[in-house]
């Protein structure tokens, strides 16, 4: 398999226009699922005690423009004190919410693979309620890392009396945990979604892809909204919505065409083999 063909397999295989309405169709159930993520998210963390300026921080370095300021008032107002009701019912509205979305990502991936559904309706449903589970613990643990990093940075500076220079490098590397988190979440979604047995690396190169890709779409969509877009003056008050809406489209589109590129590399060593 040289690079050209793979190439071209897999932009043969984008021409799909289903991409579109699968990306679509991806944003809608993100939608409905953003926000009972976050209320379930920001009171789990906020059993750890985690500094709002972190989580904040966090967030708005991930998610572009104005929408990194709404969701920072949610979680200014949410991660403030632990509630244990509020978070019994975020639990459940997330865990249905999400699993919707999940269930819309998986019918993609099986698409990209050109591969029928053939498991049990309840079947799919506890796979995606498990990987909702996941996520949501695995999100927990990228926004109580600068936490915790900054404890365990302070606890080797003291003792391996370390150079404010290697402080710094450690303490952004932070960051590039919190980034390969979000890479395995990727990873593990491509290689369970399919109704295909996969190997366990089988879904990284899709993940890799999109981790890069939505990182830069992000800041590309942040620079777009800061200085061209003006969805206030057409939209009104809902053009907060509108925005997240348009993130999450790109966010789908971006997924989706992750799983193409793994689909094409499993393809092509499968006419290999």
């Amino acid at each position: 398999m040289n690079l050209h063909s793979f190439f071209r397999k897999w932009f043969h295989n984008l021409k799909d226009s289903y991409i579109f309405d699968a990306a679509a169709t991806l944003a809608f159930y993100f939608i409905l699922a953003i926000f009972p993520l976050m209320v379930c998210v920001l009171a789990s963390v906020s059993f750890f005690r985690v500094n709002t300026y972190d989580v904040h921080q966090f967030i708005t370095s991930y998610v572009p423009g104005e929408l990194g300021d709404m969701f920072g008032k949610i979680v200014l107002n949410t991660i403030g004190d632990p509630k244990t009701g509020l978070f019994s019912i975020g639990i459940i509205g997330t865990l249905w919410s999400a699993s919707n979305a999940i269930n819309a990502f998986i019918r993609s991936v099986n698409h990209a693979y050109k591969i029928e559904e053939t498991r049990h309706f309840l079947h799919l449903r506890i796979i995606a309620i498990i990987l909702t589970i996941g996520m949501i613990l695995l999100i927990v643990l990228a926004l109580a890392l600068p936490v915790f990093g900054n404890v365990i940075l302070l606890f080797l500076e003291d003792h391996l009396h370390l150079s404010k220079t290697v402080g710094d490098l450690l303490s952004s590397l932070r960051w590039v945990v919190t980034t390969l988190i979000i890479c395995v979440v990727l990873s593990v979604l491509y290689k369970i979604a399919p109704n295909q047995p996969l190997r366990w690396y089988d879904g990284l190169a899709g993940a890799l892809f999109a981790t890069a890709s939505w990182q830069l779409i992000s800041f590309l969509f942040s620079l777009y909204l800061s200085h061209f877009a003006h969805y206030e003056n057409t939209y009104g008050p809902i053009a907060g919505v509108i925005v997240l809406m348009l993130w999450f489209y790109f966010t789908g589109m971006i997924l989706i065409i992750g799983a193409k590129l793994n689909a094409t590399f499993y393809q092509l060593r499968k006419k290999i083999a």
